[in-house]
């Protein structure tokens, strides 16, 4: 019985993880970025441009579009009997 609630409990911790990365992480790196694209924009301080504003914006904006892109790559492989490996840096689709 102790097994079956350690191992509910570890579970439950992995989907809360994901839950919390996925379901509000990368929304809020899109309003970062959002909000390091105003920081760059010339409408503040008479016109004052910040370079590093936009830099981290579009940074921060591609990590939301790896993250999209990634999640439907996931969604599609499994339909066609793959699985996305994490095995290297970068993802890999292999048979199931």
């Amino acid at each position: 019985m102790w097994e079956n609630l350690k191992l509910a409990f570890t579970n439950g911790w992995h989907v809360l993880v994901a839950g919390l990365l996925l379901g509000a992480g990368v929304p809020a790196v899109f309003s970062l970025g959002v909000r390091a694209l105003a920081m760059g924009g010339a409408a503040q301080e008479g016109g004052r441009i910040r370079p590093i504003g936009k830099a981290l914006g579009v940074l921060c904006f591609a990590i939301v579009v790896l993250a999209i892109g990634l999640g439907i790559t996931f969604i599609v492989a499994s339909g066609f009997g793959k699985k996305l490996d994490f095995e290297h840096i970068y993802p890999v689709l292999i048979d199931k």
